[in-house]
């Protein structure tokens, strides 16, 4: 019986421990409950009122409520609000300063810029009513004019990032020429890029983009050093003909990737006046200055091209000539010196070429024509640039005697996206390399960034650079009239001929050796 009441007295217990435990946890779960409820309801939500920014655009400047300032401009009135107009600079020095403006209710603009529309006007007094704004990139030129019309540092910032993003074909001429006028850097130097990289890459035959580059631009685009030159200098110099052919005849039906129906036009004139002495052809005249003829002289097609074209006076070629011959002879008699001069020297100087790689595979390539003895060939295999000094005693060519050769190179590598904008840019330092027969030397290892299709451009100097008071290029002064305009002839070099590349190895020219004009031509063509 004894055993029994205790029994029953342990499972009595047992059942009260157990319940007194499900009150403690319900006690503390009731607990943390309220905790939580308490901190949840003493913390401050932050939450945007979407309808405020849109009823102030829709009450003070779409139903014009409450206007207390009348803006008058191209034919339109505008009912709004000093207060908001003040975030413009233009606006604030009217209101506060000593103008009849500072009191009255009525402001008449005038406005004399022809790329400020009514549309562009709306978006702008638009945007000081919004805390952000809709820029249409096919508007943002008017929109920039605006926004710089009335000093809006913060909108001019936006359309300049807009710029910057939608920069291609189509508009980088026309993004250049607003940001000259505006005054936005960061606009102009991605545009002036963007033209370095494709104007031979991309632009040379397609006359509708072509055609929109004024004389200054080109001017400055021919003289860089920076220009990707697809594939040798003389290529640059049928480039610019036939966007002279497109200036001077601008009705003819251009077709994307062909000659010009007027580029003939040159060398079928009767007259014996270079075609840049005439009246039509001065235009263009600091734009073929600005072209290194030193390196149009080193292929006996170019130069017949050269003389056929007649546009180049020859009086300018006298220079160039002379130093390029003196240059063979000093090599000849074994007396050239280790070239060496300041990177301005080299940029203005050297000679400029490039291609494409049109896929990450081995390619070897060189750019013939006249290079002073040295047969360079450059090697790809993928992940890294290479150059060798060819020598063998088979080779049909002018090959120098000397044990070492040095000169000087720079490598630009660049990989573009969709758009042809650069995704990714590499550019060695100005690179001393002297070369023993057969040898070869790592010009650069490809960053991992850049991809395929490859942009190479080259910049060599074979030979040192004129010296400002060189006694050869003293002579005959009068008959030098490039040295009268204050440009100074660029360094002796070689006009590289194009080759077809393979994977195998092998190297073939495409210099159009023994061949038309128009074979050369469409050998540039078809390489790009």
């Amino acid at each position: 019986m004894g055993n029994v009441l205790n029994k029953l007295g342990s499972v009595s217990q047992s059942v009260r421990g157990r319940k007194r435990k499900r009150q403690d946890e319900y006690a503390d779960d009731s607990a943390s409950i309220s905790e939580m409820l308490d901190q949840s309801l003493q913390t401050p939500k932050r939450k945007k009122l979407a309808s405020t920014a849109k009823y102030i655009y829709q009450a003070l400047f779409k139903e014009e409520r409450n206007s207390d300032i009348t803006v008058h401009a191209l034919g339109k009135q505008w009912h709004l609000h000093k207060v908001y107009l003040s975030q413009s600079q233009y606006f604030a020095s009217m209101f506060n300063g000593s103008w009849r403006e500072a009191d009255d209710d009525y402001v008449h603009i005038e406005i004399i810029d022809p790329k400020i529309t009514i549309e562009s006007l709306y978006a702008v007094f638009g945007s000081l009513y919004m805390d952000e704004v809709v820029l249409e990139p096919k508007a943002i030129v008017s929109t920039l004019a605006t926004a710089t019309l009335f000093q809006l540092d913060g909108l001019i910032d936006r359309c300049a990032e807009v710029m910057v993003e939608t920069t291609n074909a189509e508009t980088a001429v026309l993004y250049y020429e607003a940001a000259c006028e505006y005054g936005v850097k960061l606009v102009k130097k991605t545009a002036f890029g963007w033209l370095l990289v494709n104007l031979l890459s991309f632009y040379h035959r397609v006359p509708k983009w072509l055609s929109l580059i004024g004389c200054k631009l080109m001017e400055l685009l021919v003289s860089s050093a920076d220009l990707y030159v697809m594939q040798t200098e003389f290529t640059l110099y049928s480039l610019v003909r036939y966007w002279m052919a497109l200036k001077l005849f601008p009705d003819e039906s251009a077709v994307e990737g062909v000659e010009h129906p007027k580029e003939r036009y040159f060398s079928e004139r009767t007259s014996s006046i270079p075609f840049l002495n005439t009246p039509e052809g001065s235009r263009f005249e600091r734009v073929f200055r600005a072209l290194r003829l030193r390196n149009l002289l080193n292929h006996h097609v170019d130069i017949r091209i050269l003389r056929h074209d007649n546009i180049i006076p020859v009086d300018w070629l006298y220079k160039p000539l002379m130093h390029q011959w003196n240059s063979v002879l000093t090599i000849d008699q074994s007396l050239d010196k280790q070239i060496q001069c300041e990177d301005r020297v080299f940029l203005e100087s050297c000679i400029r070429c490039g291609r494409t790689l049109p896929e990450n595979i081995p390619h070897k390539w060189r750019w013939t024509g006249f290079h002073y003895g040295l047969d360079l060939l450059l090697l790809s295999d993928t992940r890294s640039l290479r150059i060798r000094r060819h020598q063998r005693t088979e080779n049909e060519r002018l090959l120098s005697l000397r044990v070492s050769r040095q000169f000087l190179v720079r490598v630009s590598l660049a990989s573009l996206n969709e758009l042809r904008q650069i995704k990714h840019m590499q550019t060695t330092s100005i690179l001393s390399i002297s070369l023993e027969k057969n040898e070869d030397a790592q010009l650069v290892v490809f960053d991992r960034e850049l991809t395929f299709p490859l942009l190479v451009s080259v910049n060599l100097m074979l030979v040192a650079a004129p010296e400002e008071a060189d006694p050869i290029e003293t002579v005959n002064e009068s008959k030098t009239p490039i040295e009268s305009a204050g440009n100074r002839p660029p360094a002796a070099g070689s006009s590289p001929a194009t080759l077809a590349v393979s994977s195998n190895g092998s190297v073939e020219s495409l210099d159009g050796n023994g061949g038309s004009a128009s074979t050369h031509r469409m050998a540039f063509v078809n390489e790009s």
